[in-house]
């Protein structure tokens, strides 16, 4: 009988625009930070386990504000640390360097923690909705790998993910007729105006439209163990070609080694579309407008209208 599936949370970064913690910042009635919801509505689409990816420098904040109530959730909760230092052999960190090594590093840390179950991958300050959550899981259960990896990706709707607050980077996705992902194109600047959605390429000096219903990535993945296999073989090659030329500021993606493994032949990547609206704190300004929704949804019946845990 295969594994259950496991939630693996990256939650090391620190919101740089927006300043400060995001992972534990309150914006529930009582309390609640995005990655509460992110729990509660992953425990009760099946999820059991949990695996946080944090770094040393916020462990006891993180394990005080989130840990605890994960644990009251009802999970199994464990944690990896996403430190500098771990490197495959013969590789050291560059003297000045303390930028991540990114997400695809993130989760080779996590490897003994996941083990050998099938895992989700999100961010910790996103909001999914529950529907992702319950995509994802089900997908998990009902598919392993055969000819190739049985992987998956939790797409949203273009218009349910942009901010009012400024522009936003996504990766827009184009599927094959069976609905699998073929390319994920990263636009860095896309942003909504009076007739629509659009992005620019030059810095704001033209705009091309983009469709509203366009499916973008918003890091909510589904795989097999084979994907930490896969990133591991990857990570020395990419050490050996980035570090000579970027040895402060290169990232191995998550996204890359998806890339790479769709380009060989090797996996097959499900495009499981979520209708619910993402929420993230991009700018400052977006806190409010996710307070509000989060309350109406309680309004609503869909979170509890007091506290989740």
């Amino acid at each position: 009988m295969n594994k259950k599936p496991i939630l693996v949370v990256m939650a090391a970064g620190m919101g740089s625009r927006y300043g400060g913690l995001k992972q534990i910042d309150p914006v529930g009635p009582s309390g609640e930070a995005i990655l509460d919801y992110s729990l509660y509505d992953a425990r009760r689409a099946g999820f059991e386990t949990v695996v946080f990816i944090i770094k040393h420098e916020i462990e006891q904040a993180f394990k005080d504000a989130v840990g605890a109530r994960a644990l009251r959730a009802g999970f199994e909760v464990r944690y990896a640390y996403q430190q500098l230092d771990k490197l495959p052999e013969g590789f050291t960190v560059p003297e000045g360097r303390v930028k991540p090594w990114g997400t695809a590093h993130a989760i080779l840390v996590a490897e003994e923690a996941i083990g050998e179950a099938p895992f989700a991958v999100i961010n910790a300050d996103d909001y999914y909705g529950p529907q992702g959550f319950r995509l994802v899981y089900d997908y998990l259960c009902s598919h392993a790998d055969g000819d190739r990896f049985a992987w998956s990706m939790v797409g949203f709707l273009l218009k349910n993910t942009v901010s009012a607050n400024g522009s936003v980077s996504r990766g827009v996705c184009v599927t094959d007729a069976a609905g699998n992902l073929h390319s994920v194109t990263e636009r860095t600047c896309i942003a909504p105006y009076a007739g629509g959605i659009h992005y620019s390429e030059d810095g704001g000096e033209s705009w091309t439209d983009l469709d509203e219903n366009s499916v973008v990535s918003m890091n909510l993945w589904g795989f097999t163990p084979a994907y930490i296999a896969e990133a591991k073989a990857g990570f020395a090659a990419f050490l050996r070609e980035n570090l000579p030329v970027n040895p402060l500021k290169c990232e191995y993606y998550l996204p890359s080694v998806v890339t790479a493994a769709l380009q060989q032949g090797k996996a097959e990547v499900r495009v499981l579309t979520s209708t619910d609206k993402w929420h993230g704190i991009t700018y400052r300004e977006d806190k409010p407008e996710l307070v509000a929704a989060l309350q109406q949804m309680s309004a609503q019946g869909l979170y509890p209208a007091d506290r989740l845990f």
